[in-house]
């Protein structure tokens, strides 16, 4: 389909076509010549040299009506297609406590790792709106529900252990995810707890928080990072960082009554790679419909008007300077 991006510029156009209608209706006079007996000459035929004369401002007018054209840009629109669907709103609730600073994950930490597959998982949902909350012994909301990826993965990057005191409050970083999750309109809405520890803030109690999930009509997937037990850890000494064992323990009945509740599943991963099935079979299971819009794209044509304008104008600048020039 053919379109103009600046349709108003077309009235422009008005004054040179009033010019053009005052040159067809008055023409200027023709050359005369006195003389004393005019039928002595015949019927004189104009030269070619005359009419070129008589073109020019014509050529003129018309590149000028090109031009006109040319700045109201032009151009074939190809339509767009609509795919119409529901979207999933899904808030990710970190734990960034420091025992997620463990290397059991080696050659990277438990954070770094689970970073790593969040945001695989965030660049495989782009039609989801996607948040991100972080809790130790509180919680805050990093990166509220959006579409933009650019934005949240960069607040992705910015998560480091330390940004909050110690502490691993799990019912306060659930009750924060889902409470974000109130006003979304979204067919479903979904948590994504993902922690290393047990609860040891008695702000929240993690139930409390999954009773509230299950009201708000939010599902729970919970996930436990790390081995049971020993864990290297690294300790800053005055001879620098040095690994030291460190017992960690992490409460999975408390994780899976949380996702038992709210109707979600739970799993555990000892690995980068378990990790990713645990995500892997959360993107299966929570399907995202969705509405997009195909961009529509368009091949500009001003070139075709612009080209011939200039063409014109130099034509009828070479009529008037070269071929039919006038000397006083």
């Amino acid at each position: 389909m053919l379109t103009l991006a600046h349709p108003w510029l077309l009235l422009a156009a008005v004054p040179l076509i009033a010019i053009l209608w005052w040159r067809y209706h008055h023409p200027s006079a023709p050359a005369s010549l006195r003389h004393s007996h005019t039928a002595l000459f015949g019927p004189l035929p104009a030269s070619l040299r005359v009419r070129l004369a008589r073109l020019a401002p014509w050529l003129v007018i018309a590149a000028l009506l090109l031009l006109v054209v040319a700045l109201a840009q032009p151009r074939r629109s190809y339509s767009s297609e609509t795919v119409a669907g529901e979207g999933v709103d899904i808030l990710i609730a970190l734990d960034i406590s420091g025992s997620m600073q463990a290397l059991d994950f080696a050659p990277r930490d438990r954070l770094e790792t689970a970073k790593d597959v969040i945001r695989e998982f965030i660049l495989s949902r782009p039609h989801d709106r996607i948040g991100l909350v972080l809790f130790a012994s509180r919680a805050f909301t990093q990166c509220p529900l959006t579409l933009d990826r650019q934005i949240l993965l960069g607040f992705l990057d910015e998560v480091e252990c330390g940004l909050i005191e110690a502490g691993t409050a799990i019912g306060l970083g659930l009750a924060m995810a889902a409470g974000r999750l109130r006003d979304s309109t979204a067919t479903s809405r979904v948590v994504i707890l993902l922690t290393d520890g047990v609860n040891n803030v008695p702000t929240l109690e993690p139930e409390t928080a999954a009773e509230l999930a299950h009201t708000l009509g939010v599902r729970v997937y919970t996930v436990a990072v790390g081995r049971e037990g020993l864990a290297p850890f690294p300790v800053d000494t005055p001879f620098g960082p040095r690994l030291q064992q460190i017992e960690t323990h992490i409460d999975e009945a408390l994780l899976r009554r949380i996702a038992e509740r709210t109707g979600g599943i739970t799993g555990r991963a000892t690995s980068g790679e378990e990790l990713k099935n645990i995500f892997a079979t959360i993107d299966q299971l929570e399907t995202s419909r969705y509405e997009m819009q195909v961009l529509t794209w368009h091949r500009e044509l001003a070139g075709w008007f612009a080209a011939p304008a200039f063409c014109l104008l130099v034509l009828a600048a070479l009529l008037q300077e070269v071929w039919t020039r006038r000397l006083p």
